[in-house]
C-alpha cells in the first residue's frame, strides 16, 4: 500500500490568471482587434498581443494603439478602453484552460489549501471567465486589476488576497515579472510557469521555482516549503 502524499506546506496559494491558468491571448487578440477596427486601425497578430499582456487592460489598449499608429491622448484612450472592456465582457467565446489546471486546483483544495486569484485583468471579466470555466467555487478570494487602488507588481495587491484568505503561509504562482515582483514585495515565495507570457527569458524572472506543467505544482510546493 503506497504512502499518502505529504501535505502541502502552505495554507494559501494565490494564482495569476492570464498565462498561468488560461491561455487568453487568442481571446484578447480577437476582442482587441474589434476595438482597433472601430478606430480604423490595422489588426495585431496574436504574437504581438502576447508581448503586451500582463500590465492590465489600460496598458494593453495603450500599447495596441501605439503599435498601430499614433498614440492616443487620455480622452481617446478612455473611449477605446471602455469599448474594449465592454466587448471583452460580452464576448461569448469559451476561455482556454491550460492542461492540468482544473485537476491541480481541485487537488490543492482537497488538501486543505485555500486558493486565491491576483490578476491585473478587470474583476468583472475575471469573475465571468471563472464562472464559465466552473472554477469560481475553488477560489475563496479574488482581486482584479481594478479591485484595489494598486495592482501587480505592487505587493499590496497580493498581500490583500493573502489576508482575505485568512493569512498564514502563502505562495504565489504566476508567469511574468509582475507576479515575481509582487511576491517579493509581499514576502512570499513564487513559482513561475514557463508556458505563459513572460516577455523576457523565464530564467531571468527570478522565481524560486520554474515549472513546465502545472500538474507538477503540488510537489513543487512541497519542496519549496520543506
Amino acid at each position: 500500500m503506497s504512502a499518502a502524499p505529504a501535505p502541502i506546506p502552505f495554507s494559501a496559494v494565490v494564482f495569476d490568471l492570464d498565462g498561468t491558468l488560461i491561455d487568453s491571448a487568442r481571446d484578447m487578440t480577437r476582442v482587441l482587434n474589434r476595438t482597433l477596427s472601430r478606430f480604423a486601425r490595422p489588426s495585431l497578430t496574436e504574437a504581438q498581443v502576447r508581448g503586451m499582456v500582463g500590465d492590465g487592460s489600460a496598458a494593453l489598449v495603450r500599447q495596441a494603439f501605439s503599435a498601430t499608429g499614433d498614440a492616443l491622448n487620455e480622452e481617446a484612450l478612455k473611449t477605446a478602453l471602455a469599448d474594449y472592456l465592454d466587448a471583452y465582457f460580452r464576448d461569448d467565446e469559451p476561455p482556454l484552460l491550460y492542461p492540468g489546471v482544473s485537476d491541480t486546483l481541485a487537488a490543492l483544495a482537497e488538501n486543505g489549501v485555500r486558493l486565491g486569484l491576483c490578476t491585473n485583468k478587470p474583476e468583472r471579466i475575471t469573475r465571468k471567465l471563472l464562472d464559465r470555466l466552473g472554477l469560481s467555487p475553488l477560489f475563496s478570494a479574488l482581486a482584479g486589476g481594478d479591485t484595489l487602488p494598486v495592482k501587480k507588481p505592487d505587493g499590496r495587491h497580493l498581500s490583500w488576497v493573502v489576508e482575505a484568505l485568512g493569512g498564514g503561509s502563502a505562495a504565489m504562482v504566476g508567469d511574468n515579472r509582475n507576479d515575481v515582483a509582487a511576491a517579493r514585495a509581499a514576502g512570499v515565495p513564487v513559482v513561475a510557469m514557463t508556458y505563459g507570457y513572460p516577455r523576457m527569458p523565464v530564467q531571468e524572472l527570478g522565481a524560486d521555482v520554474l515549472l513546465d506543467r502545472i500538474a507538477d505544482l503540488p510537489d513543487a510546493l512541497r519542496r519549496l516549503g520543506g
